[in-house]
C-alpha cells in the first residue's frame, strides 16, 4: 500500500507515484461501494459527475461493478437512480457475485454457525437483525434504532419485510445476518461461531459474514473470471466493510467522507462524494488517460 492519507493529496514518493500511475494506466475493472461512495448520505442521489465518470470508464474499456454490503434485492432502489448499466454486481459483502448476468460466486453462512447465532438471538430477544437471502431480506422485528438507520438512507432505503428467522434460516440459504449490536456484543457472538466475522459500514449494526469472505473475495472472483490480476483493479469505498477491498485492489481509493481508519488503508484519499470525489480521483490518478 502507498502512504497517502491526505484528502485529494498526491504527496507520495516518486516511486510510489510511478507505481500508482502505472497501475492506473492498466486498470481493467473499477469497483464501487454504494452508500457514501456512489450515493450521498446528504442528498441520497448520485452526483452527475459520478454518472459521467462511470460512462467515461466504460467508454475507456474499463468494466464497472457495484461492490456493496446490500443484497441484490436491495439494489433496485439505488440502480434506478443511476443511468448506467453496470457490468456486474458484487453483493452481500462479496458473498453473492454476478458478472454479465452469470453467477460466479456464492458463499452462504454455514448452517452450524447460523444455528449458533439463532441460539444467541433466542437469549437476546430484544436484538433487531436483518437476514439476507439471495433474493429476499427480512427483519426479525423493528425498533427505534433500526428505524433511524433506515431513515438515514432516505430515498435509497429499501422496503422493510418482517419474517420468522427460525423457520427461514432452517430452509433457505442465508448469506448475511446484520444485528443491531455493539462491537463488544459482535465480538462475543462471532467468537462463539466457527467461521463468522463482522464488518461495519454504520456504527449501529454489523454485517455478519463468513470469516473467509468479504468484498475482496468478490473482486478476486471477478478478476479471475476475466483472467485479470488484482493490480488491474481499482476500488472506491468509505466504510469499514470496504477496508478489505481497498487493501486488495491495485489502487484503493477512500472517499473524503470516509472514516479515518478507512483512509489509513487506502492508496489515495479523494474528495467526498458530495464534492465529486470519484471524478476527482479518476482525474488525479490518470485512470482515464491524460
Amino acid at each position: 500500500m502507498f502512504s497517502n492519507h491526505e484528502e485529494g493529496d498526491m504527496s507520495v514518493s516518486n516511486d510510489q507515484r510511478a507505481t500508482m500511475q502505472q497501475r492506473a494506466a492498466n486498470i481493467k475493472a473499477a469497483f464501487f461501494d454504494i452508500d457514501g461512495t456512489l450515493t450521498s448520505f446528504t442528498t441520497h442521489e448520485v452526483p452527475q459527475s459520478t454518472v459521467r465518470t462511470l460512462h467515461a470508464l466504460q467508454d475507456h474499456g474499463i468494466a464497472i461493478y457495484i461492490c456493496t454490503g446490500r443484497a441484490p434485492s436491495f439494489l433496485n432502489v439505488v440502480l434506478e437512480r443511476i443511468p448506467v448499466t453496470f457490468n456486474g454486481i458484487i453483493g452481500l459483502n462479496g458473498q453473492y457475485c454476478v458478472d454479465g448476468g452469470e453467477l460466479i460466486r456464492e458463499q452462504p453462512l454455514a448452517q452450524d454457525d447460523i444455528d449458533i447465532m439463532m441460539e444467541w438471538f433466542a437469549d437476546h430477544p430484544d436484538v433487531v437483525a436483518s437476514f439476507a437471502e439471495k433474493d429476499y431480506v427480512y427483519f426479525n422485528q423493528m425498533d427505534d434504532t433500526m428505524r433511524q438507520s433506515w431513515k438515514a438512507l432516505g430515498k435509497t432505503a429499501p422496503a422493510v419485510h418482517i419474517a420468522d428467522p427460525v423457520t427461514r434460516t432452517a430452509t433457505t440459504d442465508t448469506f448475511q445476518i446484520s444485528p443491531y449490536i455493539s462491537t463488544e456484543q459482535e465480538q462475543a457472538l462471532t467468537q462463539l461461531c466457527h467461521n463468522v466475522r463482522g464488518v461495519r459500514w454504520a456504527p449501529t449494526f454489523a454485517d455478519l459474514i463468513p470469516a473467509d469472505g468479504g468484498k475482496h473475495r468478490g473482486i478476486q472472483a471477478v478478476m479471475n473470471h476475466h483472467g485479470w490480476t488484482m493490480d488491474e483493479a481499482i476500488a472506491f469505498g468509505d466504510g469499514g466493510n470496504d477496508i478489505d477491498m481497498l487493501q486488495a485492489a491495485g489502487i484503493g481509493v477512500a472517499m473524503g467522507n470516509a472514516a479515518d481508519d478507512v483512509k489509513t488503508h487506502a492508496d489515495f484519499v479523494t474528495r467526498s462524494v458530495d464534492q465529486d470525489g470519484i471524478a476527482y480521483a479518476c482525474q488525479q490518478l490518470g485512470v482515464l488517460g491524460d
